[in-house]
């Protein structure tokens, strides 16, 4: 009789252990949810862009764009026409390094190309006088442009779903297509921007942003521009 009751009594404790392994088991699974949405949601994003672009001033009359507009050349002045670009922001802070809830700063790496609208013409190598007597078939001269950037970018109202944004100034590195009168490509420049995004799905962000490019002109061309254009960003 001892013995029976000892085995009840052994079969009752493992019937109370069981519930708390199952609760234990389930706060642990709660636990490293909760871990992997935070992890989740660290404000690392990889966006992918495009839209609308215009140069202040186009480089119609240059030597590699249009012949120097030579007789019988045409004008390759075009300044409008389109970019795509894709890039990263990196997060820095939540909270404005502690001095304001609310405002983050993430760091944007960026790569955009511009493909300006482009006619057909001559160009240094098919001189316009030439063409003119001859009615040789001319080529479309392509203008394009790429930039790379590093800009810091301010967002606000961090926890909610929609957030505007702001790039005070970020640095810009140019290279122009075709070279200027001087056979150079290389400029540098500043940049202002502002935008802002929506959560559309967990970590699926759609937003539009704006941005003015102001270029240092090394190249002797006027390389200033602005761009606008919608956005999709996926968080990881």
């Amino acid at each position: 009789m001892t013995q029976g009751g000892s085995r009840w009594f052994r079969r009752a404790e493992w019937l109370g252990v069981v519930p708390l392994l199952i609760a234990g088991m389930l706060a642990v699974c709660a636990v490293s949810q909760a871990s992997a949405e935070e992890v989740t949601a660290t404000g690392n994003r990889v966006f992918f862009r495009g839209g609308f672009a215009a140069l202040n001033s186009n480089r119609g009359g240059e030597l590699f764009t249009d012949g120097n507009n030579i007789l019988g050349a045409g004008r390759n002045d075009g300044n409008t026409g389109y970019y795509v670009g894709a890039g990263e922001d990196i997060m820095m802070t939540r909270d404005l390094w502690g001095m304001m809830k609310g405002i983050a700063v993430v760091g944007e790496i960026g790569v955009e190309f511009k493909r300006w609208n482009s006619k057909t013409v001559a160009n240094s190598d098919t001189p316009g006088v030439t063409l003119a007597s001859t009615g040789n078939t001319l080529n479309e001269v392509q203008l394009t442009m790429l930039t790379v950037d590093i800009a810091p970018k301010v967002k606000f109202m961090q926890g909610t779903d929609f957030q505007p944004w702001i790039i005070p100034v970020g640095l810009d590195f140019h290279v122009i297509s075709p070279p200027s009168k001087q056979t150079t490509v290389l400029d540098i420049g500043v940049q202002f921007g502002v935008g802002m995004e929506y959560r559309v799905w967990k970590e699926l962000w759609l937003g539009v942003d704006g941005r003015y490019h102001l270029a240092s002109n090394q190249t002797n061309t006027v390389n200033n521009f602005g761009t606008i254009g919608p956005y999709i960003a996926i968080g990881f």
